[in-house]
């Protein structure tokens, strides 16, 4: 008995002793597992860096030199995902080799959202790479939809997106939110890497694939004896794709100047700041208080699905204004009067949700009797007629006080009987309208009168504004 059980004990150490030494050269030249974090001690990173050498700094040194104080240096500088060589990747580089004014138009777009990104990288603790996921993800177009729903920069799906945090309604959606967004995929993408151990290739397919479809597959590949690493996995096309395409373009604008590339001087500094409001505020009002047209400022502030920012619960009271442009617009705000902080941007019967995308139509709304007076004024100028209109242009240009037409003609009970109210946009258009109409009218006049021997008195039209219109609200007798 003593015999049997010391040749199974041999046996036993002659195992242990051969495995040992099978691992051993396994482990030959890759990063060993006491050099992780504890919480990635796990078989996928040894999928991970099984046939992978880990990132050569010394060959994207030469790029990050020759742009030195940019966002570019800043980004190569947390780079950390290990070096790979396959032939997807390939291919993607490849094609945008030989589209190089796709590269221009991705760098002119992230150009206002790097800075951000690379803090909220750096805040994580996670590869540099990863700031440049919006270009596989939505191209770095802010308010980018997907046929599946999915949207903003970092392409958030409306569950995933309320799990993190971002708050989606009427008034705003979080997902196009830059700031609260980029926030959330990098905390989302740090906890994919934390459920595969380390292996940031297998997060990555997660963050496009999902991550229990990611388990599965892996699974899958494990009940046959297959490799589990993601190369090996049988994943739709999009997530074969979506990897490599990253992987492509982080190592061109790595190297830039061998490549050939063009990078665009980006200054490794805040592009906007943060400005907290006490209230609501118009999105045009507060493009014009940056001095920025409203598309340039969306492209900062893309959440809001109406005119206004979001009430209070409905969303957050913050925009990114231009650091340059920041001041300014806090000093043009403080000096706005609080009750034009919410006017009207949209004509009447529009739907406000479509007003900060479209321009407004050219119709003027027509609307029945009121009980306020209609001021008639009966001898102005031609000249006065458009000095009174564009007077009335801009008091009216905050708040979209209703503009009223009338006329001195001798039909006066038509012009009691109803008021015109004409969007402001078309107030301009109107006066020189009326300027040719008087100057017309005047002419006849005048030659009507040397034939009478006497001076005519011609009729003039004017606008004047009335002042009984109730601020930011609508006529409830509106036609």
């Amino acid at each position: 008995m003593p015999i049997k059980l010391n040749r199974h004990v041999n046996l036993l150490v002659m195992m242990m002793t051969l495995t040992a030494a099978g691992c051993s050269q396994n482990a030959k030249d890759v990063l060993t597992v006491n050099e992780l974090a504890p919480e990635e001690n796990n078989a996928y990173v040894d999928h991970y860096y099984q046939n992978y050498q880990p990132i050569n700094k010394a060959e994207i040194t030469k790029t990050a030199e020759s742009h030195k104080d940019t966002v570019w240096a800043r980004l190569l500088s947390l780079y950390s995902l290990p070096k790979i060589e396959n032939e997807r990747i390939d291919r993607e580089i490849e094609w945008y080799l030989s589209h190089p004014n796709a590269l221009n138009t991705i760098q002119h777009r992230a150009e206002p959202y790097l800075h951000l990104i690379l803090d909220e990288i750096e805040a994580k603790n996670i590869p540099g790479e990863l700031a440049l996921l919006p270009v596989v993800e939505s191209a770095f177009v802010p308010n980018a939809n997907s046929r599946v729903d999915a949207s903003g920069l970092w392409q958030f799906m409306p569950a995933t997106g309320r799990m993190f945090g971002l708050q989606q309604n009427s008034w705003y959606d979080g997902r196009r939110d830059i700031y609260a967004s980029t926030k959330a995929a990098t905390t989302y993408l740090k906890q994919l890497s934390q459920s595969f151990d380390g292996d940031w290739l297998l997060a990555l397919a997660s963050y496009n694939w999902g991550k229990s479809n990611v388990k599965k597959s892996i699974v899958h590949n494990e009940n046959r004896n297959m490799p589990t690493d993601y190369w090996s996995l049988n994943m739709p096309d999009e997530t074969s794709n979506y990897v490599p395409r990253l992987l492509a373009i982080a190592k061109i604008f790595a190297r830039a100047d061998e490549y050939n590339v063009n990078l665009h001087h980006i200054p490794n500094k805040p592009y906007f700041e943060v400005v907290h409001l006490d209230s609501q505020l118009n999105l045009s009002k507060a493009a014009e208080m940056a001095d920025m047209s409203l598309h340039d400022f969306l492209k900062l502030n893309p959440a809001f699905n109406k005119s206004k920012t979001a009430p209070e619960g409905s969303g957050p009271r913050r925009l990114l204004i231009p650091v340059a442009k920041a001041e300014s617009f806090k000093e043009n705000l403080a000096q706005l009067p609080f009750e034009q902080w919410v006017s009207e941007s949209f004509n009447e019967g529009e739907d406000e949700s479509t007003a900060i995308y479209f321009e407004p139509k050219p119709a003027v709304t027509i609307h029945k009797a009121k009980a306020e007076p209609v001021k008639i004024i009966a001898k102005v100028t031609p000249k006065q007629s458009v000095k009174a209109l564009l007077t009335a242009r801009k008091s009216d240009k905050d708040d979209k006080k209703s503009v009223h037409v009338a006329s001195n003609s001798k039909d006066k009970d038509n012009v009691k009987g109803k008021s015109i109210k004409i969007p402001t946009n078309h107030i301009v258009a109107m006066a020189q309208k009326i300027s040719v109409n008087n100057k017309v009218v005047a002419e006849k006049s005048k030659a009507s009168a040397s034939v009478k021997g006497q001076k005519a008195k011609a009729p003039v039209t004017v606008a004047v504004v009335s002042k009984t219109t109730p601020h930011n609200k609508k006529s409830k007798n509106a036609g």
